[in-house]
């Protein structure tokens, strides 16, 4: 994208497809590199016409509405990623699956699924620089910048609500590996604790458990033991920011080298180890095909280090 890009009036006509879409969305997705604030500014003055009519942000698209888009400028900055960056070319080597409803990554740690918080990109815009004849990229959920593992990609607008709504009703199986410090109690299945957002005054996002929050649950099953370390099976059955990661340190085990939630002692140990990033993969992903309705399954190995450090601590049991 370029500083010339959107500089023209453009008329669209909505297709079937995205009918039911919030037109607030559809606009952020149409509108790629365009700020989030800019394309609000651009609602709430009535720039953005449907039908020749004002609409609010919240207005669901009918197929066939015309849709007026005002000229807008953004700068280079706003570019898609080169695909050339060898971050960005290493994605399609983490594709686990793909078919023409969705996409299936194992996703590395250390790469943020989208852009922003002064990050320049993240997998979804990756996604689309390495796919620019594809339409509609959209992530069907979130993983946190520093857990691996499976992350679903839609590909086209009615797998993304078919998927949304696998979501909403617990009908998406999701389980997680995670390495804890101490010994998880074996008769510990699941913590239920409201999660609450809170930001501090550096702008950094930390989650609570607190009875103001929002219901939260996560169901554990211990896989392996060791000395002063437990590899659990973590499925949340809400989908909270930071969930797993703070029901861990709700239930006195938190997670191994977690920098917001973690013991910084186990840490250390770890660290020793060489383990040099949160011990927290999305490990299998189970859903129904949004067309097939058929039961897909898929599973992402962990990467070779942390692999390393579970023969490490066995090591330490003999």
């Amino acid at each position: 994208m370029t500083d010339l890009s959107f500089q023209k009036v453009q008329f669209i006509i909505v297709e079937p497809e995205l009918e039911g879409q919030r037109v607030d969305n559809f606009l952020r997705t149409f509108l790629k590199g365009v700020p989030k604030s800019l394309i609000y500014r651009i609602l709430r003055k009535g720039e953005v016409r449907v039908n020749k009519k004002r609409v609010k942000p919240e207005y669901k698209l009918v197929a066939h509405d015309e849709l007026r888009i005002p000229p807008i400028r953004v700068s280079e900055p706003s570019a898609l990623p080169s695909t050339q960056l060898n971050k960005v070319a290493s994605l399609e080597q983490h594709i686990l699956f793909e078919d023409d409803c969705y996409i299936v990554l194992n996703k590395p740690s250390g790469t943020a699924v989208h852009g922003g918080s002064g990050l320049s990109f993240g997998v979804i815009e990756a996604l689309r620089a390495l796919r620019p004849q594809q339409k509609f990229l959209e992530l069907v959920h979130r993983l946190d910048r520093d857990t691996s593992g499976c992350l679903l990609i839609a590909k086209k607008r009615s797998a993304l609500k078919h998927l949304h709504e696998q979501l909403r009703e617990k009908q998406v199986d999701k389980r997680y590996q995670a390495l804890v410090v101490g010994e998880w109690p074996e008769n510990r299945f699941k913590v239920k604790a409201p999660l609450l957002k809170n930001t501090l005054k550096s702008g950094e996002r930390v989650v609570l458990v607190n009875e103001e929050g929002k219901p939260s649950e996560t169901r554990y099953r211990v896989l392996e033991r060791y000395q002063g370390a437990t590899l659990v099976e973590a499925s949340p059955i809400t989908g909270r920011t930071h969930q797993i990661r703070v029901h861990c340190l709700h239930a006195d085990h938190p997670i191994a080298c977690d920098n917001r939630y973690g013991d910084k002692g186990f840490d250390e140990r770890m660290g020793t180890l060489g383990l040099k990033r949160l011990f927290l993969h999305a490990h299998t992903l189970a859903f129904q095909h949004p067309v097939t309705e058929q039961r897909m399954s898929y599973k992402a190995g962990l990467e070779p280090a942390l692999v390393s450090v579970l023969k490490r601590l066995r090591s330490e049991n003999t």
